[in-house]
């Protein structure tokens, strides 16, 4: 019996996942996350940039579009809304002036505790919903294809060279 929701729609049989089943849930996640973020005035990017930084400050911009898997140019554009919001201060690094640090203005902090009691609630409604057992196996199963390890794994098998003989 599973620990869904009674108000969960039935799980659909299991296919291949396609590209667009990815895409489609994952943008889907996105809106209902947005939805309960909403009273915050952030959107999950920017809590998302928000908290990476908060785990990582100070950080380049480099860094932190590795570690939020973003292209370093899009992540520069996105900053600049929470720069000019006060949420972050953008410094030039002491021992290489190219280098712009990161890190939370105290507005960022305050505003960061403000979306981690939303999301906290977001979290708890998608468990209700989708199912706490499945929930936390969804989470394993992002936590590995977000991983170095995969990446390394599935770019070896895509490779022309890992391609079978015939």
């Amino acid at each position: 019996m599973s620990d869904r929701g009674d108000n969960a729609p039935a799980p659909r049989e299991r296919s291949a996942c396609s590209c667009t089943t990815l895409r489609k849930a994952s943008r889907r996640i996105s809106q209902l996350y947005d939805t309960a973020l909403a009273p915050s005035g952030l959107k999950t990017t920017q809590r998302a940039i928000l908290s990476e930084v908060r785990r990582s400050e100070p950080a380049t911009v480099g860094e932190l579009a590795s570690a939020l898997v973003m292209d370093a140019g899009a992540l520069a554009h996105t900053l600049k809304p929470l720069e000019r919001d006060g949420f972050l201060a953008v410094d030039i690094d002491r021992e290489d002036r190219r280098v712009r640090l990161i890190s939370l203005t105290p507005a960022g902090r305050a505003k960061l505790a403000e979306t981690d009691r939303l999301w906290a609630q977001a979290q708890r409604c998608f468990d209700s919903v989708f199912g706490s057992a499945d929930s936390e196996a969804l989470r394993d199963a992002l936590a590995i294809l977000v991983s170095g390890d995969f990446v390394t794994a599935f770019e070896t098998r895509l490779s022309p060279s890992a391609a079978p003989q015939s």
